[in-house]
């Protein structure tokens, strides 16, 4: 459904005497065939394309620059107004354009969220472009249209925001029952900020869905008025799995409720099916929460348990990938029992995400333009930061000035020698296309010696794009099958940090260090007598499996910022005794 609607194409100024014909000659004259069907108006058509590649083409061929009947055609994407919202798509931008170019006149008109390049055949190079909000993108499309670059004339289109459609009615029933749900998301119009999305994210045998769903739709549609929640049942997922996700969206409440009653229908259906067992609950989370809903040598856990009458555990880190930063949390017990304890869970990992939003916006006050759910480390495996206080809040607190680019971060990966023609590519094709996507300068060090058996890729480039090129090279690694399928593939990272910073990172006994491989599980070392480089810096080696690392670089730079801060207040003269700690 999605792909389609990016690819439909709306052709204008046709001469009245134009028939569906005529356009099917025309287009298959220039090698851009028409399979579907041609819609035809008066004084407009519109056509189908399979792909994104196809449309680009038939707009770059025929736009402005094809006749019929002695009209000139206008070809361009057909985007409802409703969805005309913050995406943009740039077309024949120079082929060998830096991109800090590209991203520094993105920047002038707005907080840019996302740009990705689109893998076309043309010379000239295309991306798609979000912006924070559908007035910059509006004024991006009037600046950017026919803006020169190198004797190239940008070609500018909106293309379908699905996210401006997509809070769907609960579970796309008839449109009726939208109005009562908006009012009923805030009950008694409290006057607390806008409460957190914080979904509840279930897992339940494949073989329960249906009854979940109920004759027609009714039992969930039951549900969802009941709860004032909206409930995706995700069956396109994982295709032939013996379970399936549910997410749920509501207040803490709704979740709950929404919990139990889903818990009452498989064990109702479990019991006329005969399959005695009690049926457990099984949540998803987002593996950085996680650390915190076990607490201290699984204290949090423990007294879960106990309050409950439950039996919980967790699914191993081995099971995470870069596709699935999920954690299993499966409990065991009564269905009452059960509920109980969904809502302890939930309310750890809820705190637990709200006290990263808040460290984030802090941050993001230092990162401007961080786009969080691309970072996906503080988000919950989906997009789910909210609106509000998610990347585009977090981006709004900090002007994005288009010359303070984000700290620039540089990362040294040791993968094994024998993978660098897999991350190279063809004539270089894959490294230059993983920089592009990840906006990052990625560079293979030449062999240390001829027995190496390791390289070092330097990739140099913002928190994001250090997230995307490393979650690429990890994913690159396994899919070539360097690694053992059954193991995570685990590389070693080196940053720099000053020295300066060094024994924090460390700690006290080494305390900071054993508490950061405790919560991230990478393994964290700081070799001691080091000297200290022409910038005054020294080695942290991070050791594991991508999210592992990612989490400790993350912690290991914000442990240096933090020291960064207390240098500089020192160094204006505040007050010692603070600092004597």
């Amino acid at each position: 459904m999605k792909r389609r609607r990016m690819n439909k194409l709306y052709i204008g100024n046709l001469s009245p005497a134009a028939t569906a014909d005529d356009l099917r000659q025309l287009f298959g004259d220039r090698k851009l065939p028409l399979a579907g069907q041609v819609l035809l108006k008066s004084g407009y058509a519109f056509v189908d394309y399979p792909d994104q590649n196809w449309a680009i083409r038939a707009i770059e061929t025929l736009s402005g620059k094809a006749e019929l009947h002695g009209k000139v055609l206008e070809v361009d994407y057909s985007v409802p107004k409703k969805l005309r919202s913050r995406k943009i798509q740039i077309r024949n931008i120079p082929p060998h354009l830096q991109w800090e170019v590209l991203d520094g006149l993105l920047a002038q008109y707005g907080t840019v969220e996302n740009v990705e390049q689109v893998n076309t055949d043309t010379e000239t190079a295309v991306v798609n472009v979000t912006y924070a909000t559908k007035e910059e993108a509006k004024v991006a499309i009037e600046k950017l249209s026919g803006h020169q670059l190198e004797s190239y004339s940008f070609k500018v289109s909106y293309i379908p925001d699905e996210e401006v459609s997509s809070p769907p009615p609960p579970q796309r029933s008839r449109r009726g029952g939208h109005a009562s749900r908006e009012q009923g998301s805030s009950p008694g119009g409290s006057s607390q900020p806008k409460q957190l999305d914080f979904p509840l994210r279930m897992l339940v045998p494949t073989q329960f869905v249906g009854a979940i769903i109920g004759k027609e739709g009714l039992t969930i549609k039951n549900l969802t008025k009941q709860t004032q929640s909206k409930v995706d049942i995700h069956r396109k997922e994982n295709a032939g799995a013996a379970e399936k996700p549910i997410t749920i969206h509501a207040t803490p409440e709704g979740c709950s409720e929404a919990c139990r009653m889903i818990l009452d229908i498989m064990q109702k259906e479990a019991d006329e099916t005969k399959s005695a067992e009690e049926i457990p609950l099984k949540i998803l989370a987002h593996n950085s929460l996680v650390g915190r809903l076990i607490g201290k040598e699984g204290r949090n856990l423990k007294k879960i348990e106990q309050d409950t009458g439950t039996k919980i555990t967790i699914s191993p880190l081995q099971d995470l990938t870069i596709y699935n930063p999920e954690r299993t949390i499966t409990v065991k017990g009564s269905t009452e029992a059960c509920s109980n304890a969904e809502v302890e869970i939930m309310k750890k990992l809820r705190e637990a995400y709200e006290n990263d939003i808040v460290a984030v916006n802090q941050q993001a006050n230092l990162i401007p333009g961080l786009n969080l759910s691309a970072l996906g480390i503080f988000s919950t495996g989906l997009s789910m930061l909210p609106s509000s206080v998610g990347a585009r809040g977090a981006a709004a607190a900090a002007p994005y000035h288009p010359f303070a680019l984000p700290e620039q971060e540089v990362v040294n990966l040791f993968i094994p020698t024998q993978a660098v023609g897999a991350i190279i590519g063809k004539k270089g094709q894959h490294i230059k296309q993983l920089a592009r996507f990840a906006g990052a300068s990625i560079k293979i060090a030449p062999a240390e010696g001829p027995d190496a058996t390791e390289r070092m890729v330097i990739i140099t480039g913002p928190p994001e794009a250090q997230f995307k090129a490393q979650g690429r090279i990890f994913g690159k690694l396994k899919e070539e099958n360097f690694f053992n399928p059954k193991e995570e593939v685990k590389l070693e990272a080196h940053i720099k940090v000053p020295s300066f910073a060094a024994g924090r990172v460390i700690g006290k006994g080494g305390k900071t260090v054993n508490e950061l491989q405790n919560l991230t599980s990478a393994e964290v070392i700081v070799p001691r007598d080091q000297t200290p480089d022409e910038n005054e810096e020294v080695i942290v080696k991070i050791i594991g499996h991508f999210f592992a690392s990612q989490t400790a670089q993350r912690k290991i730079r914000e442990i240096v910022q933090q020291v960064k801060q207390q240098e500089q207040k020192h160094a204006q003269g505040a007050p010692a005794s603070q600092h004597s700690k």
